[in-house]
């Protein structure tokens, strides 16, 4: 930040709430020293919530040196709710932009969000995060979005309060953090925002924002049901408010149903809960459940939150624990049954996939996460989601009687719940995971370094019949100067709804099936096999810069000529290297 003194207008405050901040907050003051923006174009406002000495004098230090930081010195709240309202009072930036102490910002966001924001007159701007040693949604970030929509763009995604806000907004629709220590107070103000927004808008092209875990924050450990629920249904009442029931209700609440509740009853979580932290949870949830998320939220959910969700509503706890015991065994095994390479310079794998219990993991066969394909009648095709409980298989007929039934039947694909659950667990609406299926994929990841980093691998194949067909693309996956040496490959696989995250495995015979990573790959890469049995890609590096600048070059000429320059850049990179 440079020390100009000017009368131009601020375009930017910088809100932080802060107490008694650690090694991360030096990290955030050198990406704000970073900006690319001018000192008198943004300014920096440090909202002390009652810290003390000594950070009382490491902040005035801070500022002393920078005529654009401000440190406000406030009573100690114990939520930065407090601290962000003084920020937002104080504010003289046309946008204000809420930054916690511990993450930092990526050079230039500061002015990349105040161009994308005047160039759209947006309200809110909604930043790329990128996490640092967590995992970031990876929907909501796809692509530039300058008009979003609630309930049709994944705005709910990130309801963090890492996002710039038009300030004038802010201070004429009188939208505040609510004061005090109240759980999900990042949602109520997002939330309040979104409502009164005339433009919502996504920038994903660009990293603006740091999301760092460190050790000791946002801890796993459980909630205190009896005190976190009651914030939660501020927000749903919050929804209700601004919503008329329909469609766009039941997407909306059906995030909170989802990731606030279901979520918590996911098979793992629940086996490990001791049975009174289980019973008060399901005491506190159950109703809320019943009396909040109709079968409209149901409807739209994944297949086994939809299950949890059946047996929730219906009362049915042994139920429940007993689904959350068969989700818990599942095992998922992913192994590469190919490996080659395209002329195109990809790496073609076809992965193979099996569900197992656990304990059984050697065992042949088809695996014990099994569907099949029956017949139906039209009347349990279309029953209610959310009541759907009781009763087995009625309105099920034999798939010899499908002529006789055609007009009034359907063919779906339902669970088959294993013996310990019994046959009459559910019904066949509740069973049904048609839908589901059609969404099974495997998607790659790339763990890097000792810090096991992770790497998206742009692509998905799609899981039929326990195969996918999954292309790895190294000039996709690593830029021009990326020093990456590759690492530890993971599959992600989705079926049915579920999502297990597994070591892609490979026999070394399997992986000597693909040579030479070819010219079009880039730097020379591929697969090999650890003394676990786990599949690991690595590239040369710094060694194969001809290699991957020929690469690129052929790669922007049209397929129709494709092969004939890549014939001739490769004996030119040769020449060069010899």
């Amino acid at each position: 930040m440079t020390a100009a003194a000017s009368t131009a207008p601020v375009r930017v405050s910088v809100v932080v709430p802060v107490f008694t901040p650690g090694a991360g907050f030096d990290e955030l003051i050198a990406s704000l020293d970073r900006q690319t923006l001018s000192a008198r174009q943004f300014e920096v406002l440090l909202c002390d919530d009652g810290s003390g000495e000594p950070t009382h004098s490491r902040l005035a230090e801070v500022a002393r040196r920078r005529p654009n930081v401000r440190v406000l010195t406030l009573p100690h709240s114990g939520w930065p709710g407090t601290p962000r309202n003084h920020g937002i009072d104080a504010a003289r930036g046309e946008y204000v932009f809420f930054v916690d102490q511990d993450d930092w910002l990526f050079d230039g966001a500061l002015k990349d969000l105040c161009d994308y924001a005047d160039r759209h007159g947006s309200d809110v701007i909604v930043g790329k995060e990128v996490g640092i040693g967590r995992r970031i949604p990876a929907g909501i970030f796809r692509r530039d979005i300058p008009h979003a929509q609630l309930g049709v763009d994944p705005l709910l995604e990130m309801l963090t309060p890492h996002k710039m806000f038009r300030t004038s907004f802010l201070r004429q629709n009188g939208i505040r953090f609510p004061e005090g220590r109240v759980r999900l107070e990042d949602h109520l103000f997002v939330m309040q925002a979104y409502f009164a927004a005339d433009t919502i808008s996504i920038l994903a092209s660009r990293p603006c924002y740091a999301w760092v875990k460190h050790p000791g924050s946002a801890s796993a450990a459980r909630i205190d049901p009896e005190t976190y629920f009651p914030h939660l249904e501020r927000v749903l009442d919050l929804v209700d408010e601004h919503t008329e029931p329909g469609p766009l209700r039941d997407t909306l609440l059906r995030h909170w149903y989802r990731g606030k509740i279901l979520a918590r009853l996911e098979g793992k979580r629940v086996v490990r809960y001791p049975a009174e932290y289980r019973k008060r949870f399901l005491d506190v949830v159950t109703p809320i459940a019943q009396q909040r998320f109709g079968p409209g939220v149901a409807e739209g959910l994944a297949f086994p939150l939809r299950v949890r969700s059946a047996l929730l509503r219906a009362g049915r706890r042994e139920d429940l624990l007993r689904f959350a015991e068969f989700e818990a065994g599942i095992v998922c095994r992913a192994e590469v049954a190919s490996a080659r390479w395209s002329r195109g310079g990809r790496l073609v794998l076809t992965v193979r996939v099996r569900f197992l219990r656990e304990g059984r993991e050697g065992a042949d066969g088809e695996g014990d996460l099994v569907f099949e394909r029956v017949v139906v009648g039209a009347e349990v095709a279309g029953a209610d989601a959310g009541g759907a409980v009781a009763g087995a298989d009625a309105g099920a007929v034999e798939t010899s009687d499908a002529d006789a039934a055609a007009s009034s039947a359907q063919t779906v694909t339902l669970w088959k719940p294993p013996e310990e659950l019994g046959s009459d667990f559910l019904s066949a609406h509740a069973r049904d995971a048609t839908r589901d299926l059609r969404l099974d994929r495997v998607e790659l990841t790339l763990l890097e370094g000792p810090d096991r980093v992770e790497r998206r691998i742009p692509g998905r194949g799609r899981l039929k019949a326990g195969r996918a067909r999954v292309r790895l693309d190294p000039l996709r996956v690593f830029g021009r100067d990326d020093a990456s040496l590759g690492g530890a490959l993971v599959a992600r696989v989705r079926h049915a709804g579920w999502t297990f995250e597994t070591p892609l495995r490979a026999e070394p015979t399997v992986l000597a099936e693909a040579e030479r990573s070819p010219l079009l790959a880039g730097r020379a890469c591929g697969l090999r096999a650890a003394e676990d049995g786990s599949v690991e890609f690595y590239r040369v590096w710094p060694g194969g810069r001809l290699r991957d600048l020929a690469a690129r070059a052929v790669r922007r000429v049209p397929l129709a000529r494709a092969r004939d320059v890549a014939g001739k850049v490769g004996r030119r990179a040769r020449a060069v290297v010899r």
